[in-house]
C-alpha cells in the first residue's frame, strides 16, 4: 500500500456476521474486516446483550476496502448474494432484530448507490417477496469480542446458513 492509496469503509448487516465476514474477506481489494454491532442505542454492547434484542444493534461487518481494486457497487452485489434480503429480522434459523438486513452508509454517495442497488435487486426478479433491507447512515461501530473475529477461518472454514 502506498501513501496515496485511499481506503474506504462499508458496513453491512446480513444475518449472522460470521459467514458474511468470511464472504467479504475473499474479495480482492478488501483490506480488512471486523465484525461487531451497530444501528442501536446501547454503548459498548456485548454479544449476549445484542442477542437479547434489547440494544437495537444488528450483527454487522465493517469492510475496509481499496476502491481502486473493488468498487462499492461490487461489494453491494456480494451483499445481495450472501443472504435473503426479503426476510424481516431473520436469516434462516436465526431470528431477531440483530439479524436484520441493513446497509449502513458512510457517505452520501454510498447512500445513493445502496438505494439504487436495492431498487435494481428488487426489479431483478430474483425475489418473490419485497426486499426489507434498511438503508441508514452509519453510526458507531462497536467491535465484537475477539473470539467472533474471523470465526469461521479460525475453525477451518465452513459457512453459516447460505
Amino acid at each position: 500500500m502506498n501513501d496515496t492509496q485511499r481506503l474506504e469503509k462499508a458496513t453491512f448487516a446480513a444475518g449472522c456476521f460470521w459467514g458474511v465476514e468470511a464472504a467479504f474477506r475473499r474479495v480482492k481489494g478488501v483490506v480488512s474486516t471486523r465484525v461487531g454491532y451497530t444501528g442501536g442505542w446501547k454503548e459498548h454492547p456485548t454479544y449476549e446483550e445484542v442477542c437479547s434484542g434489547t440494544t437495537g444493534h444488528a450483527e454487522a461487518v465493517e469492510v475496509t476496502f481499496d476502491p481502486d481494486r473493488v468498487s462499492y457497487d461490487g461489494l453491494l452485489r456480494l451483499f445481495w448474494e450472501c443472504h435473503d434480503p426479503t426476510q424481516l429480522n431473520r436469516q434462516g434459523p436465526d431470528v431477531g432484530t440483530n439479524y436484520r438486513s441493513a446497509i449502513f452508509c458512510h457517505t452520501a454517495g454510498q447512500e445513493l448507490a445502496a438505494t439504487a442497488s436495492r431498487e435494481r435487486e428488487q426489479q431483478s426478479g430474483r425475489h418473490s417477496r419485497p426486499i426489507v433491507t434498511e438503508i441508514t447512515a452509519a453510526a458507531t461501530f462497536w467491535q465484537a469480542e475477539e473470539y467472533h473475529q474471523q470465526y469461521l477461518e479460525k475453525r477451518g472454514g465452513g459457512s453459516c446458513h447460505w
